[in-house]
């Protein structure tokens, strides 16, 4: 089921951080910043079931995907930086944990 998420600012802290460990950015936090509007959960509607479990903000699975591509990782690899890298969760505008 699909809930419409608005692309939002990254949060804060998360901001913060991630600029103070990395102060020149990283590839991630700039393609954030350079196309961080770029997808919206209502281009994917047409593609999610209308009732069921909540699903993930597709803009987000879509900006994961680039990211993905772009470092060439596999998707246990990918699954593990959303959860574990600081400039994945800039990009994905996350504060902690993803679902």
């Amino acid at each position: 089921m699909l809930e419409p998420e608005a692309v939002g600012a990254v949060p804060a802290m998360t901001a913060l951080v991630a600029r103070t460990a990395f102060s020149k950015g990283t590839l991630a936090m700039q393609i954030r910043d350079a196309l961080g509007g770029i997808y919206t959960d209502e281009q994917f509607a047409a593609l999610f079931a209308k009732g069921g479990q909540r699903a993930e903000a597709p803009w987000r699975l879509a900006l994961t995907l680039v990211l993905q591509f772009v470092e060439g990782l596999g998707d246990r690899q990918a699954a593990d930086a959303v959860r574990g890298r600081l400039d994945w969760k800039y990009a994905c505008a996350t504060r902690g944990r993803i679902r």
